[in-house]
């Protein structure tokens, strides 16, 4: 019993050494506390899995319904890093963001725990896995309000913060529909004047802007690629990628672009919706045609991005047709490997209805079994 007593007084006390000197300091659970609060990590619970690990849900003793996300044991962070990137994220507070609750660090465990929203996340929704009917302005809504979100990250966040990894799944909805960015797993912090350069892009296919995929140059303005993608979806109904649509249509952002050199962009809102807001729409996927341009400079700030969406200031002209949808042969980079054909493409050999959102043109291929391999371990941790 006096052993039981010590361990436990020990463990406590090196949290308590982990916890000295940072500020905010962040709110920590006790594993046994979160243990019972998911019914011991209950498949039942189970509310999906992520990049990072498990979700769960759970039911803290106060009667607060939380998720609580289970972090892979693999991480090399130590928990006196851990727990300080956790209190920088506690403290970012905005509307369209999830609420951190706080995190344990108990032993070998990092678990993080977040406001728990009944109606999932925004794929779902989109893509009639829970039975929700988005309206135009509920979808307008979530256009607008994620944009906010990722402005405060971006330009009023203390310190900033690129999320990284914007995508459908990643916004949850509340009971009213309102969306909520999630997943700050994946955010980056940065300085004023830093522009990163990263060894390895962390995000996911179909999303990923083309100087993060094939150089890891990160700022801000990959968030805005991928928020581009995003609009298109939930205007669309559909995801950037869809084998079983017509050839001209698989690839969202191609068929957005065809429909807009044609004049017919608004053939693109989902054809569920009984009725919508044809300015809205228009304006919505010409700012959308603007975040995914290749060139970052060209890409607004989000909170450009936000007044364009508001109609408080005036959209600008797309008239340049992204190099990564012009210069490329789409065939199946599997194929002309086997042919032992040059290609100014590259990539997975089971991506091709992914290569297009974040494509970047390539002068030669001299080694193409390495730069295959390179193009791998650049996207592979975005799964």
């Amino acid at each position: 019993m006096l052993t039981i007593i010590y361990v436990k007084r020990k463990k406590e006390d090196e949290e308590e050494e982990v916890l000295i000197g940072i500020s905010p300091r962040p709110n920590t659970f006790s594993y046994s506390e979160l243990k019972d609060a998911t019914q011991d990590f209950s498949p039942s619970k189970k509310l999906g899995e992520g990049g990072f690990g498990p979700v769960y849900k759970g039911t803290l003793p106060d009667g607060r319904v939380v998720a609580v996300k289970q972090l892979s044991l693999s991480s090399n962070q130590g928990k006196e890093q851990f727990v300080t990137e956790i209190a920088t994220i506690s403290a970012v507070h905005h509307r369209n963001l999830v609420k951190l609750y706080g995190c344990c660090i108990g032993g070998n465990s990092r678990l993080l725990v977040y406001e728990y929203h009944v109606n999932k996340s925004l794929d779902q929704a989109l893509w009639g896995k829970n039975g929700l009917h988005l309206d135009w302005p509920t979808r307008f809504n979530i256009i607008l309000s994620t944009a906010k979100g990722l402005a405060y990250l971006h330009e009023e966040s203390k310190p900033k913060i690129v999320h990284r990894d914007v995508k459908a799944s990643n916004i949850l909805l509340n009971e009213e529909l309102c969306p909520k960015i999630s997943d700050f797993g994946l955010a980056k912090l940065y300085d004023d004047k830093n522009t990163h350069v990263t060894t390895r892009a962390a995000g996911t296919i179909g999303y990923l802007a083309p100087e993060y995929a094939m150089r890891g140059h990160l700022t801000e303005k990959v968030d805005v690629f991928s928020y581009g993608v995003l609009a298109l979806e939930i205007i669309s109904g559909r995801p950037n990628s869809d084998n079983t649509l017509e050839d001209e249509e698989v690839y969202l952002l191609e068929w957005a672009w065809t429909l807009h050199e044609n004049n017919q962009l608004l053939s693109l809102p989902d054809p569920r919706l009984a009725e919508f807001d044809k300015d809205e729409a228009l304006r919505v996927m010409k700012v959308a045609l603007l975040c995914t341009q290749a060139s970052p400079s060209i890409r607004p700030p989000m909170s450009r991005v936000v007044a364009m969406l508001s109609g408080d200031t005036e959209v600008n002209n797309v008239t340049t047709k992204p190099s990564y949808i012009t210069d490329w042969d789409f065939k199946d980079i599997t194929e002309a490997f086997v042919n032992g054909e040059t290609q100014t493409s590259i990539g997975t050999d089971n991506s091709r209805s992914e290569i297009k959102s974040r494509s970047k043109t390539i002068s030669s291929l001299d080694d193409q079994s390495t730069l295959t391999t390179e193009f791998r371990e650049t996207i592979a941790e975005g799964r």
